[in-house]
């Protein structure tokens, strides 16, 4: 009997737990404080500063089933997937970790056992076929001589990607920084399915399908070139889970495993789909799984980033439903079924905000309906023109700015019609917003640097903001020097700060490094790992590596943000008991002006409400509640149900806060001693960011005060304005809006008396060409909203005609052309609106009875104006 993905996941996890290795939870799908990485895309990158030096851990080996995205950047898998029986968009990795502890010999011999024991997984010794890198010599003899894979079955891969070190089988982390050989485990499916072996011709057949990767990080790569041994090497594997379940369960594709079969159920029975082995529900049914993970981690649909992937691939997902037949809103009806089919954490992770993520996807399909039908129609007119194979980049680029079509929903089109986009065109009609699609290329970290600083910040700035600190690291234009001089921007780390480092929402610190004859202004600190960065300008002296220096932090800045981020624990606090127990936090900003807070909560929020909160936030201010906190074990902490903020990150040992008997939250930033520092809160907006999510804005303290004084301010000045005061203002302020909608309707009437007076007027130069009515003519200051009018009038009044209208007002040119039903087939307004703007430099549209457009070369209108008539001629003969 096959196992169950579930079973297959819980399996690993207690193989390499029997192992001596920590069973770690996956990490969130957008990684904390890295640049780097646009999502979570191995299982690897929640312990990358354990593999950079740059964090400690208290244990030295670790298994996870980690989430993973691969949208965007080197790695992308968008294309592939529905086209191919193994690639995703979300898959969970599994891996375990060895940090400087076991090598090569013991993570062979771990996955040959997991993957060949009966106890395990029991899979035939004679269908695994191994790669290692074609000069290490060492893991080639633990596969060949220990545990005695046929010679036929190990193949040595070199360089195939253009440069040294460049192959399927040499890691690395960036251009420098941590590297090494890596040896992939491959399972051969039989003869009966088309492929070679890796490093074959036929190597890209199905045959042959990599299951697992053993990567061992042996060297540190420099800028040169040159590979430094590392220390303490260390192991980095993955496996696909869904791989892996397709072999067990005796399946090809991956879409045939447990965990999809029933989610392709649900996608045909809410399409209507008739089409059964159709890609499209290989499509939805992965990017649901994607997109619903995505949003409950904090993503949301917009237009730049990680919000513009995620628009992406909800929408390649609606135009796969509509293919099927889908003809009402159904993308966010899969989410029930996709958390009863999954299990443990995954399933935990989504049926919390099972809500707000179907909310978020509704909104999304709904509004992407309204223009996809539209975005088809052009799309279909631009390929029915091809005189080639080849659509044009600025068709792609006109379907994706004005219809939201991202360039991969174009290419499936036309891929599915054996044509291709000119992507080449389209980037260089992109320009700025080429950034947005392309935003995890546009972050480089140079590793070598960060490794070269090889001890760990002290972090003194709970209980001091003046410390001595020694010079352990100095960078100039981001690289490492031992020498700063007067005037030059430089980043400073010290083995010891009271200075913090931005993170968990709050701002890093400002102040200054100080010695006998240096002073050195810091603008801005920032944390990578354990070492804190401290950004900024030496005014005057000398800076140098090991010089001893008394760190000072700007106290008031400091006491101002302290005050804001105790008081966004209240906020929180107070959210759960007036909106919900069941609202999770999704970002939050604290630095010296205001707070930001961001939650999850699908419901508008009323103004009654917004006062309780404000009311009961400032009680507990008034209270005066003790702020104190605690380090207990992370998983005491989780014991006592302490609530864990938004995509924050913990060691074994956790810092809690706890505000009285109010509010009791992990955190690590800083805050005030009591409630009573705060003095005061007051919110001054609260607004919804996405679909289920909400932002509150609030100040606190002198900037709160400030605040309602400036309102009150306001309040006294339009009361005066009126004539009036506090109490009648309301009243006073309610007849102005009734008198100037009166005024409004009146000026509509004069405008229309004055618009027929002018089609009376004009209908009088009506003259014949060929048998049509034309009236051609410039009128003086006309607004377009006149120009209409008049043009309606009309063709009411000559029943048959052709009026093309111009008017100059305040600089511009407005035109209008109206064409009556009965000609549209001789002459439509839209052509000659099309062939004015040419004249004048203008731009516009409509449709054949009527279009409008403006216009700014004023001294070519006449001439524009007068060469009508040639055209209507040709028209009318």
């Amino acid at each position: 009997m096959s196992k169950s993905t579930t079973e297959i996941r819980q399996a690993f996890l207690d193989f390499f737990y029997s192992k001596g290795h920590q069973i770690i939870s996956s990490s969130s799908l957008v990684p904390e404080n890295d640049p780097t990485l646009l999502f979570t895309n191995a299982g690897m990158n929640q312990f990358k500063d354990v593999f950079l030096g740059l964090d400690n851990r208290s244990y030295r080996r670790a298994t996870t089933s980690q989430r993973c995205v691969r949208v965007g950047g080197k790695h992308n898998d968008l294309e592939n997937v529905g086209y191919t029986t193994r690639h995703h968009t979300f898959f969970e990795m599994l891996g375990n970790f060895s940090f400087g502890d076991y090598f090569k010999h013991e993570a062979i011999l771990f996955a040959w056992e997991l993957l060949t024991e009966k106890k395990w997984f029991n899979l035939p010794k004679d269908k695994l076929w191994v790669t290692v890198y074609a000069t290490d010599d060492e893991t080639y003899d633990i596969w060949a001589k220990e545990v005695g894979l046929p010679i036929k079955q190990i193949i040595r891969i070199g360089d195939n990607k253009g440069s040294t070190y460049a192959s399927d089988n040499f890691w690395q982390m960036g251009n420098t920084g941590p590297c090494g050989p890596c040896s992939e485990i491959f399972y051969d499916h039989g003869e009966h399915i088309w492929g070679g072996p890796p490093g074959s011709l036929e190597e890209n057949g199905d045959r042959y399908t990599e299951i697992w990767n053993l990567v061992f990080i042996q060297f540190n790569r420099q800028a040169d070139g040159n590979l430094l041994v590392l220390p303490k090497p260390s192991v980095d594997t993955g496996m696909g889970l869904e791989r892996i379940a397709a072999i067990l369960q005796h399946v090809h594709s991956n879409y045939d495993i447990d965990l999809f079969k029933t989610l392709i159920s649900a996608v045909e029975e809410v399409t209507g789909s008739k089409y059964p082995n159709s890609k499209s529900l290989r499509v939805i049914a992965d990017h649901i799984r994607s997109c619903a993970f995505l949003i409950s981690d904090g993503v949301i649909p917009s237009k730049e980033g990680r919000g513009y992937i995620l628009r992406r691939i909800i929408r390649r997902a609606i135009r796969h439903g509509n293919m099927l037949g889908a003809s009402d809103t159904f993308f966010y009806k899969l989410v029930s079924p996709l958390i009863i089919n999954m299990t443990g954490s995954n399933e935990n992770h989504i049926k919390s905000q099972q809500t707000m993520i179907e909310q978020v996807l509704r909104n999304e399909e709904e509004q992407f309906a309204r223009t996809l039908k539209r975005g088809l129609m052009l799309l279909d007119n631009e390929l029915a023109k091809l005189t080639n194979d080849t659509l044009d980049g600025e068709i792609a680029f006109r379907l994706y700015d004005t219809y939201g079509f991202p360039l991969d929903l174009t290419a499936d089109i036309c891929r599915e019609r054996n044509l291709h986009v000119d992507k080449s065109g389209f980037n260089l009609e992109m320009e700025a917003q080429r950034k947005r699609a392309r935003t995890s290329s546009g972050f480089s970290i140079n590793y070598n640097n960060l490794l070269s600083v090889n001890k760990t910040t002290r972090f003194f700035g709970y209980e001091y903001l003046e410390h001595q600190g020694c010079i352990t690291a100095l960078f100039r234009d981001g690289q490492p020097v031992d020498t700063i001089f007067q005037g030059e921007e430089a980043v400073v780390v010290l083995d010891e700060t009271p200075f913090y480092g931005e993170s968990g929402g709050q701002v890093g610190d400002k102040g200054i490094l100080k010695a006998a004859s240096m002073i050195f202004k810091v603008a801005d600190t920032q944390k990578y790992g354990k070492i804190f960065f401290h950004h900024g300008k030496l005014s005057y002296g000398v800076l140098q590596l090991g010089m001893k220096v008394i760190a000072q932090v700007d106290s008031v800045r400091r006491k101002r943000i302290c005050l804001n981020h105790s008081a966004i624990h209240l906020l929180h606090a107070a959210l759960l008991q007036i909106l919900s127990k069941h609202i999770e936090q999704k970002g939050s900003l604290v630095n010296d002006h205001h707070l930001r807070f961001d939650f999850s909560y699908n419901k508008d929020i009323k103004l009654e409400q917004i006062h309780w909160i404000e009311k009961l936030v400032n009680e507990q201010i008034r209270r005066n509640l003790p702020i104190k906190t605690d380090i207990l074990k992370l998983e005491d902490a989780r014991k006592k149900g302490v609530v864990k903020l938004f995509n924050e990150k913990y060691d074994s040992h956790v810092r809690i806060l706890s505000i009285g008997d109010f509010s009791t939250e992990l955190c690590g930033g800083t805050h005030t001693s009591r409630t009573g520092d705060i003095g005061l809160f007051h919110i001054i907006s609260e607004f919804s960011t996405a679909a289920g999510i909400r932002r509150i804005e609030a100040l606190t303290a002198e900037e709160a005060l400030e605040s309602l004084h400036q309102k009150n301010d306001i309040v006294k000045y339009i009361a005066k304005l009126v004539k009036g005061d506090s109490q009648t203002l309301i009243d006073k302020i309610r007849v102005m809006q009734e008198r100037y909608q009166q005024l409004k309707k009146d000026l509509k009437q004069l405008k229309n008396q004055q618009a027929i007076q002018k089609s009376t007027f004009l209908s009088s130069k009506v003259r014949d060409i060929n048998g049509v009515q034309v009236l051609v003519s410039q009128l003086n200051s006309s607004e377009p909203e006149i120009l209409r009018t008049i043009v309606d009038n009309l063709k009411n009044q000559l029943e048959s005609a052709v009026i093309i209208l111009a008017s100059v007002l305040n600089g511009k040119i407005n035109l209008i052309a109206g064409v009556t039903k009965d000609l549209i087939n001789l002459v439509k307004a839209n052509d000659i609106i099309a062939y004015l703007v040419k004249q004048v430099n203008g731009k516009g549209g409509g449709h054949p009875e009527m279009a409008q457009a403006n216009g700014k070369n004023i001294s070519a209108l006449p001439a524009a104006l007068s060469s009508i008539d040639a055209i209507l001629v040709e028209k009318f003969k």
